[in-house]
């Protein structure tokens, strides 16, 4: 075991660990630690306490000090600074006829490195524009492209839901989410019902995905022939996943009619679930743009 202490640098961001020494913090406090990018700011997110080795990124580096209120000035001044950077490198952008979109300028701590996040549909030769702004604001320029995702993640906003954005939130990383998820649930494969304001599909369609996987896997399909458990044989109309209820067309003799069960109440064979939608090739390829294979953000860089 090694003792660590979780930090924060953006909000809803990964959390790195941190070697606290001997330093008394809490929850909420700032710290000032070093990293693979310079000097920076940080909140404690999870207080000092130990976790397995395993678990920890060696080597472990340490927290050089709690911040103090002089460290917070500073801190609100990149804060201001970012602001004109940003609207220096729009300028610029515009200057050189690039096809990009600035989304946030980020000051290290120490003012060593100037990032600039940005969006592009392809490969953008910025070398001339990093040239321009190294003359201006006289220190290390790194220009980084982000995807859609962490583009909504940076700026916000409301989900369909009516709630702020679970990536801006308190979603650290991105999981794969892929339309699979949404047939398990049986949810509608319009594009503008089942993707979020990235334009991929919502990271909350991942949320559920287990639980509709275990109850479905005990429920026929629909056209299944089963055999009730008043031993009629019938063929399955529809069914209702979180009640795990089925309708079913059974004949009793005289005449076919729909009756209802409980899942366990029906035998049949268990086989590999077919999908509950018929998907045409050009709406297939529609959805699959949706699709996200989740992977490491381009926010997060090695602390």
């Amino acid at each position: 075991m090694i003792k660590v202490v979780g930090v924060r640098f953006r909000r809803a961001g990964k959390i790195y660990y941190f070697d606290p020494k001997d330093m008394v913090m809490k929850k909420g406090d700032h710290v000032i630690v070093e990293t693979a990018r310079g000097v920076e700011y940080g909140t404690v997110i999870i207080t000092p306490g130990t976790v397995a080795e395993d678990q920890v990124v060696q080597p472990l580096k340490p927290v050089i000090r709690v911040a103090t209120p002089e460290d917070d000035k500073v801190e609100a001044k990149n804060k201001e600074k970012e602001k004109q950077a940003y609207i220096i490198c729009q300028e610029k952008i515009k200057k050189h006829g690039l096809e990009m979109k600035l989304v946030e300028a980020e000051y290290t701590f120490d003012n060593n490195k100037l990032l600039f996040y940005f969006t592009a549909d392809g490969r953008i030769d910025f070398r001339e524009l990093v040239k321009d702004l190294a003359a201006v604001f006289r220190t290390r320029i790194e220009l980084r492209q982000i995807g859609v995702r962490d583009e909504t993640k940076i700026l916000g906003g409301v989900g369909i839901c009516g709630r702020e954005l679970c990536c801006h939130t308190f979603l650290s990383e991105f999981a794969p989410v892929s339309i699979k998820m949404a047939k398990e649930q049986n949810l509608s494969l319009n594009p503008s019902k089942i993707s979020g304001v990235c334009g991929r599909l919502m990271c909350c369609l991942k949320n559920e995905e287990d639980t509709y996987e275990y109850l479905n896997s005990r429920l026929p399909n629909p056209g299944d022939r089963v055999t009730t458990c008043d031993n009629l044989k019938g063929e399955v109309q529809s069914v209702n996943v979180l009640r795990q209820r089925v309708k079913v067309v059974v004949d009793n003799g005289e005449e076919k009619e729909i009756r209802e069960y409980q899942a366990d109440q029906l035998r049949f064979k268990q086989k590999n679930r077919k999908d509950r939608h018929k998907i045409s090739k050009e709406e297939l390829k529609e959805l699959a743009a949706l699709e996200d294979k989740g992977g490491k953000s381009k926010l997060d860089d090695t602390k």
